[in-house]
């Protein structure tokens, strides 16, 4: 190039001219470092509704999403969250949630004894109340020892709620569960609540039971704004609540109650009979004689739990109940509906 050519090219391009393209993957580096949110609120989920979730903020009902750095994580009822946004609780509003605490206990279930893949229904709860009338409709102890399958194997403590206690004798039925010391209690309508809000008061009880038994008439008894606060909670997706959705309601004396009108069935296929036994403190060492794969139904299978009760170590009839309950996985699921 000429001399003369070099010298028109500089005086039209100086370093401001020179365009540098940038790297196919972008100048700056990539990071998995996640935004702090230091400005976070702890809420408590109350309902969860077509991907939208209404969580307690500081005694406001907020509308959340979920965040998309949680990717498919499962939030459900009782989930503790910490949320950012828009946490004014106005009919737009929307916050996000962007963690999920480490749950203290999990519910969970199948959609049948066929279904290898289990669900958590709800977190954190401490207490499962298992709601069945005395009569009209009678009780059902299928129903009862799947729940408490559920409950033994999730860490929660049962409890048994009798309702219509005016219609007959709870005796016999209190008879069954005594030699597993599950607590129970018997309400009426035409009585105070006294005895079972006590047995609420400071604690996250989920209450589940066949339709007829009482159970919505009962939540409405404890918590005397339990429609309205429904529908307050259940403003979420196209502000209806759906039949497959629990409902958290905090409770006047404190503590709360977990409705649960979605649960049309409780499979079991999720547990087996050691996660059941672990639950029986006084029988799982003797399973340690046990051949491996073991039922522990039938001393001819080679189970040992029979020669521990032989030997003294505990009463024939918790070996009796624990086997009744494992027997339970395999009976046909109990059908619930609101």
């Amino acid at each position: 190039m000429s001399s003369r050519g070099s010298h028109i090219d500089s005086e039209r391009y100086d370093e401001d001219s020179v365009r540098v393209r940038p790297s196919r993957h972008g100048s700056r580096a990539r990071t998995r470092t996640r935004p702090a949110h230091e400005d976070a609120r702890l809420g408590t989920v109350l309902v969860v509704d077509r991907g939208r979730f209404r969580c307690l903020v500081d005694d406001e009902a907020v509308t959340a999403m979920r965040a998309r750095e949680l990717g498919r994580r499962a939030i459900v009822v009782g989930d503790h969250v910490r949320i950012v946004g828009d946490l004014s609780g106005g009919p737009d509003a929307l916050a996000r949630i962007v963690s999920v605490a480490k749950r203290a206990s999990e519910l969970r279930r199948t959609a049948d004894d066929t279904d290898p893949t289990e669900r958590v229904v709800v977190a954190n709860a401490d207490q499962l109340v298992m709601v069945t009338a005395i009569a009209d409709p009678p009780p059902r102890t299928g129903f009862i020892d799947r729940c408490l399958v559920a409950a033994f194997t999730a860490g929660l403590d049962p409890l048994l709620c009798l309702t219509k206690g005016d219609l007959g004798d709870a005796t016999e039925l209190f008879d069954t569960y005594d030699v597993l010391s599950v607590p129970a209690v018997v309400v009426r309508q035409d009585a105070p609540l006294d005895e079972l809000a006590e047995r609420l008061r400071g604690r996250t009880s989920v209450l589940i039971g066949h339709s007829g038994v009482g159970k919505s008439s009962l939540v409405n008894r404890l918590v005397p704004d339990a429609d309205r606060a429904i529908g307050d909670v259940s403003k979420v997706g196209k502000g209806r609540h759906t039949s497959s959705s629990a409902v958290l309601l905090p409770l006047p004396g404190g503590g709360s109650v977990i409705d649960t009108p979605g649960i049309r069935s409780f499979g079991l296929a999720h547990v087996s009979a050691d996660d059941l036994l672990r639950a029986f403190a006084d029988l799982a060492p003797g399973a340690e004689q046990c051949p491996p794969g073991c039922a522990h139904q039938d001393a001819a299978d080679g189970c040992a739990l029979d020669d521990w009760v032989t030997a003294g170590h505990t009463e024939p009839e918790r070996l009796e109940s624990y086997r009744r309950l494992a027997g339970a996985r395999l009976d046909e699921p109990e059908e619930l509906t609101r």
